[in-house]
């Protein structure tokens, strides 16, 4: 499979898209407002701890607390604890014995995701582990310092989710302070290239530290990886200063930026071209690469076509579909994808697909195609948590099978962490996806301020009945004759359309004189009421 990575960069606004086979298949964006905040470390101080459900709310200087569930606290949270005390020697690496390290286990649950082709190591098994959480739990006090990372950005009205299991990624390794452990991708079935590049590592990994190798690593000299360990072990030592001289709550490390992100990432042997349209931006990476991966630099270019970099490689117009609910599928079918608080919804649609052929096999056709594009869908858009995916009625079970495995190899090619479930009897397929960030489209688009992002509107007539109702109530309880009433200008219209205007209607039903006037301000379904006489809003003294 070709890939190629276009960048497109002005001052506001950076754009990295990810092309497979000439497809988008991913899309970043990255603006001033809303910048890539998963992999930074904070200082954080407890403000709550809610047992009942099992998480505490961390202080990291952010509009809203942070989520850290007690799943996500470190197996050596007593040694983080020893980052805040004083210490002569502010070099020496922290404390820790290999046993210790070996019984927390190797993973790193609820981290920021390393990178392409990094396994996460599974959690130790049996009760030791559910042992130590219960006594960190106690452990953990309000008011409390704490190091995090955020692993989830804010989604909604979620604030960020962070864990105090950190750890650095890096172009080949990923260091984890306090894990005694060398792991390596499960990508790398090499038996001697693995037992090579964990030699590499552990020469010069310093005791308690862990670390996993990258994908990327394989074939690479030893002078590259010692190389990335060491910039990675002084970016620690640094964050170590930090918590020491800082105050909670602070920022202690920033991670890089999406752009960089990317280039460390994703940047591989897979990748043929990276495509760069902006001089400054082209320069950085080509250093960059120059540093880690030389004998890639040559896949780094410079765009300088007239013709936008997007429009020429064909992203721009994908960008579009983007804001569509509905995706065209090339039989003439479509999927129709729908998002909810809870959950995002997916309905596949035969559409204009009839072919001369039996209905099994004309299901089981556009069911194969949908299933391609909803996980390309799933990764251009970002979308996570819990996905529900409605295909088109198959009587045969061996068909089904055929729509779950089409699902599951296509699946194979997104990064973030996906199982899905086979078809059940009804056709519906559920599918968990790994939510680290807002989809795309929130980076595009902000709510609605008229319908609050629902897409439906009070309507009008409606409306109008709120507004007899209060003047019913009003007349009920006042003298007064002379109101002003302000709505917007559309319900205005509404209510003065016609030779006797339903505004007239209403007057004559209440004898009462209103004087209407439209503003602009206020929503459909709003509307505010003033006493001429006391010169002031008396809406909410007559509201049901």
């Amino acid at each position: 499979m070709k890939k190629d990575i276009i960048i497109n960069s002005t001052a506001n606004e950076h754009r990295i898209a990810i092309l497979e086979d000439g497809r988008l298949a991913e899309l970043f964006v990255e603006t001033p407002g809303k910048e890539r905040m998963v992999g930074d470390i904070y200082l954080g101080r407890v403000a709550k701890i809610m047992s009942g459900i099992r998480a505490a709310f961390i202080n990291v200087g952010l509009q809203q607390d942070a989520f850290l569930h007690f799943s996500d606290i470190g197996s050596s949270l007593s040694e983080y604890n020893a980052l805040f005390e004083d210490d002569e020697d502010e070099e020496a690496p922290p404390h820790g014995s290999a046993a210790r390290a070996k019984e927390a286990g190797t993973g790193t649950p609820g981290a920021a995701p390393p990178a392409s082709g990094v396994e996460k190591r599974p959690p130790t098994n049996g009760n030791r582990g559910f042992e130590r959480r219960r006594e960190q739990e106690i452990d953990l006090q309000k008011g409390q310092d704490i190091l995090v990372q955020i692993t989830k950005e804010p989604i909604g009205k979620k604030g960020v989710r962070v864990t105090s299991e950190i750890s650095l990624p890096g172009r080949f390794l990923v260091l984890l302070p306090f894990d005694g452990k060398v792991g390596v991708s499960k990508k790398l079935t090499d038996f001697k290239e693995k037992r090579r590049l964990r030699k590499v590592v552990r020469s010069i990994l310093p005791a308690g530290f862990g670390a996993i190798i990258r994908t990327v690593a394989e074939g690479k000299e030893d002078a590259l990886i010692k190389q990335d360990l060491e910039e990675l072990l002084r970016v620690w030592r640094n964050i170590e200063k930090a918590v020491k001289l800082e105050k909670a709550p602070a920022l202690v490390y920033k991670d890089m930026t999406t752009t960089s992100s990317v280039i460390r990432d994703l940047f591989s042997e897979t990748v043929e071209h990276v495509v760069v349209d902006e001089k400054k931006l082209f320069k950085e990476i080509k250093a960059y690469v120059q540093w880690m991966s030389p004998d890639m630099l040559n896949r780094v270019e410079y765009y300088k076509d007239r013709e936008p970099v997007f429009d020429k490689y064909g992203v721009e117009k994908d960008i579009e579909a983007l804001m569509s609910k509905k995706v065209w599928l090339k039989s003439g079918g479509y999927v129709f994808i729908e998002k909810t608080e809870a959950m995002t919804v997916i309905d596949v649609n035969s559409g204009r697909y009839a072919a001369k052929k039996e209905q099994e096999l004309n299901s089981l056709r556009t069911d194969l195609e949908a299933a391609r594009e909803i996980c390309r869908q799933l990764r251009l858009r970002d979308i996570g948590g819990i996905i529900v995916i409605d295909f088109i009625d198959l009587e045969d079970d061996k068909n089904r099978k055929k729509v779950y495995d089409e699902m599951k190899k296509e699946l194979r090619k997104d990064r973030a962490k996906v199982t899905a479930l086979p078809l059940t009897e009804f056709g519906l397929m559920q599918i968990t996806r790994q939510r680290i960030r807002q989809n795309v489209q929130m980076s595009f688009s902000d709510a609605c301020p008229t319908c609050g992002g629902t897409g439906l509107v009070q309507s009008k007539t409606t409306t109008l009945n709120q507004i007899e109702r209060w003047i019913k109530r009003f007349k009920s309880e006042s003298r007064e004759y002379r109101l002003q009433l302000r709505v917007n200008p559309s319900i205005a219209e509404y209510l003065t359309h016609g030779t006797i205007s339903r505004l007239t209607k209403i007057m004559f039903k209440f004898w009462v004189r209103i004087k209407l006037i439209p503003d602009p301000s206020l929503a459909m379904d709003d509307f505010h009421f003033l006493s001429a006489k006391q010169d002031k809003d008396i809406t909410d003294q007559y509201k049901g």
